[in-house]
């Protein structure tokens, strides 16, 4: 009777480690199919040359995308400056690389305010902006927060609160990376060249 209880015993713990090694092999094998990005770039815009633009426009190359709208007073200079000197450093590889800067004040920033702005920055960058069904959209795709605050000494008595990280996204519209407001241009640079 000792022997059997043993015995039993014995089974019970070979049955759980068949159970434990196949559980590992399964998971190891979803773990290695989860290479699909956290999620893709997706939207149907106007540049600021008044043509419509979708994320498959840009198929095939690397993209480098950044929310904002034209009236900020820092961050969005500041980040498309950084942009603008991200593409210089890359010389001919910027080829390979779209910036986009995705505004979240469409009340403002139409096409024809865009075009003023966008040339400031670097002649790549194309600036997009639609309804405000298609920014509130395009923001829920790309996971980014955004609000209109009032502000009495902002132009038109508002501002606008928004996330300030750039993006990247791989050849297929799959998100590749982001960076922190304020990450610097070389740091940016290196980056990029590990991939392309």
């Amino acid at each position: 009777m000792r022997l059997s209880a043993l015995q039993r015993m014995l089974w019970g713990l070979a049955a759980i480690a068949i159970v434990g090694f196949v559980w590992l092999q399964v998971s190891s094998r979803s773990d290695q199919r989860t290479d699909e990005p956290a999620f893709r770039a997706d939207f149907e815009l106007t540049d600021h040359q008044g043509m419509m633009q979708t994320d498959e426009d840009f198929a095939g190359r690397w993209m480098l995308v950044f929310f904002g709208f034209a009236n900020c007073p820092d961050v969005c200079p500041t980040t498309l400056a950084e942009v603008a000197a991200v593409m210089d450093a890359l010389g001919s590889d910027a080829v390979q690389v779209q910036p986009l800067f995705i505004s979240i004040d469409p009340e403002r920033d139409t096409p024809q305010a865009l075009a003023e702005f966008i040339p400031y920055f670097d002649a790549d960058l194309i600036g997009l902006t639609g309804t405000a069904d298609q920014i509130k959209r395009t923001s829920e795709t790309f996971r980014i927060y955004y609000e209109k605050i009032e502000e009495a000494a902002s132009p038109d008595g508002y501002t606008m609160g928004h996330s300030s990280q750039l993006f990247l996204f791989d050849t297929q519209d799959g998100y590749a990376g982001a960076w922190t407001y304020g990450t610097p241009a070389e740091e940016i640079v290196s980056d990029l060249r590990a991939r392309l």
